[in-house]
């Protein structure tokens, strides 16, 4: 973990004196490792897929374009409310995704989810007057967070990372708490959790709702980066993308979504520039780590350190089996 820290605090001394390119990209790298995190809960700790985080970022991003755009009041640009209410908004639009896809389990429970992103898809490219249809819509610039200018790269950057640095924490934080040991409990036993009696449901649907508000999150950071806001964000791609980003660091490890972040973003951003068939390239990357890491970079590290007798790799509380379930007044140990 200290590791993790070091090279965490590496990058945020390191890269506002690189070039503007790398600058943008690492900006870019760490607002879609909090979109990976948030989908990490889900996938990693509490052992269920989703295909709709494309609908928590783009409904983020959507209302910080629509704010900026269709209504030129002092809401637009205080972005510390506008962050509140596209938090607000992921989470509230999980709260309403949970109620019908918690009915389901495994590969239905993925098709519900990625239909009802269809459905915010539909919405984003079919209601032209306040989406801007097929064209999205193209943001004025940047507002102020106080006293800080965020039209500057290198200041939004610091906004971007303090806001990844306190997602990190708070997830830490929840996935090592008994309500997150809860989730891990449901990951590997669901229906022995049901027989201490837990309400699996209810716990689910809370991690649900946790998970799009920092998926909201991601969203309204996305927008202010990219400068413009489209359909294209709320595509599956987007959501795919965001699953192998979990696949490819390791799942159930947190820190596995910011490393899957980077190798995607960095590989998409380089490759392109050199080979056109790049695609095929990723798209071979992700299956080697399927075949080779099933648990991921960093949780076949952790794996082999914990075989090894040293400590684990990556901000994750230990796996915990079925056989080792118990009550207490904590929660489960």
């Amino acid at each position: 973990m200290l590791t993790a820290l070091a090279l965490l605090l590496a990058v945020a001394v390191v890269t506002p004196h690189t070039t503007p390119f790398l600058l943008l990209l690492v900006t870019r790298i760490l607002i879609l490792a909090i979109l990976a995190m948030s989908l990490d809960l889900l996938l990693g700790f509490t052992g269920i897929a989703s295909l709709g985080h494309a609908a928590f970022l783009g409904l983020g991003a959507y209302l910080t374009a629509i704010l900026a755009v269709r209504y030129e009041f002092g809401l637009s640009w205080d972005f510390g409310l506008v962050i509140l209410f596209g938090s607000l908004l992921g989470a509230a639009t999980a709260a309403v995704f949970g109620l019908f896809a918690l009915r389901a389990s495994g590969v239905y429970f993925l098709m519900i989810t990625l239909a009802l992103s269809q459905c915010v898809w539909g919405l984003a490219y079919r209601w032209d007057a306040l989406t801007g249809g097929d064209n999205g819509l193209n943001l004025p610039g940047r507002p102020v967070l106080g006293p800080i200018q965020l039209g500057n790269d290198a200041a939004y950057f610091y906004v971007v990372f303090a806001f990844f640095a306190v997602s990190l924490l708070a997830l830490y934080v929840l996935v090592e708490s008994p309500f997150g040991k809860s989730l891990v409990g449901i990951r590997e036993h669901e229906v022995r959790m049901r027989i201490l009696g837990y309400n699996t449901w209810l716990h689910k649907y809370i991690a649900f709702i946790i998970s799009g508000a920092f998926g909201g999150l991601a969203g309204v950071l996305w927008a202010q980066v990219s400068g413009q806001v489209s359909p294209d964000n709320v595509t599956l791609t987007t959501s795919v993308d965001a699953l192998l980003m979990v696949v490819l660091g390791g799942p159930g490890t947190l820190l596995g979504g910011v490393l899957g972040a980077g190798i995607v973003l960095f590989l998409r951003e380089y490759l392109s520039t050199l080979v056109p068939w790049w695609q095929y390239v990723l798209g071979g990357m992700y299956v080697l780590t399927i075949f080779y890491l099933p648990d991921g970079v960093l949780g076949t590290l952790r794996q082999r350190r914990k075989a090894a007798g040293a400590p684990a790799v990556g901000l994750a509380p230990r796996p915990v089996r079925s056989e080792e379930l118990r009550i207490n007044e904590g929660g489960i140990e």
